[in-house]
């Protein structure tokens, strides 16, 4: 008597319901129907979305199959929110990685550019791969002010709504200038009557010397006149 044959047993793993991918864009529930459009509004225009149909139009079909749509979008999100809480690394690794590729798309257009018959090719060719070094060296320094940012040494400056500036710096005044003093205006000092006596305008009264002083008589005059 045979034995019988045990039943094959699908992992589950394999099953179809487990490797079947969701490819529904996942959006909150309001409680009125304006509260759900306004939802899927905000979801529409939000980076993550955005991100998403950048990354899945272009994408190979094999990988887009097994690609679950909320799983994505739900990973886009934890990295924004590392980046506000000051976690920069996904973004230090995706310079480093976008470098990279630079690299060896650097490498590839060389090669093409060395290795073509025409002119017009070679010169096409190794103008594209000095673009992607160009670019790679930007990606590199990019990476390099994240990770040491660069010190700014900045004067700070108090500038009012009229024409007025104040500079917040050392009042020192510059080696071999003199400073400039003005002599107060001792006029001022003065009360108003030694005032009036310094006044130029004003008539002089009559002297008290010389009062019985008259006018020469004409015996006393000359004979003939200068001409």
């Amino acid at each position: 008597m045979s034995k019988p044959t045990k039943k094959h047993e699908v992992p589950k793993s394999d099953l179809p319901s487990q490797r079947l991918a969701r490819k529904v864009v996942p959006c909150v529930n309001g409680v009125t129907p304006e509260e759900n459009a306004l939802n899927f509004a905000n979801l529409m225009i939000s980076p993550e979305m955005a991100s998403f149909r950048v990354i899945t139009n272009r994408e190979r079909h094999e990988l887009i199959d097994q690609l679950d749509t909320p799983a994505l979008i739900e990973a886009l999100r934890q990295q924004t929110k590392a980046v506000h809480k000051g976690d920069l690394r996904a973004a230090e690794a995706m310079l480093m990685n976008q470098a990279t590729a630079l690299q060896s798309l650097f490498v590839k257009l060389a090669e093409t550019g060395l290795q073509a018959n025409l002119l017009r090719q070679q010169e096409t060719a190794l103008r594209l791969a000095l673009k992607a070094q160009s670019q790679c060296r930007a990606t590199l320094e990019t990476l390099a002010n994240i990770k040491n940012p660069p010190l700014v040494y900045a004067k700070q400056a108090n500038v009012t709504t009229g024409p007025q500036q104040i500079n917040n710096g050392p009042q020192t005044a510059p080696t071999g200038t003199r400073k400039k003093v003005f002599a107060e205006n001792k006029l001022k000092e003065l009360n108003h009557e030694k005032q009036q006596g310094l006044d130029t305008g004003a008539p002089s009264t009559t002297g008290g010397t010389h009062q019985g002083a008259e006018a020469m008589a004409p015996v006393h005059r000359a004979e003939k006149r200068r001409r």
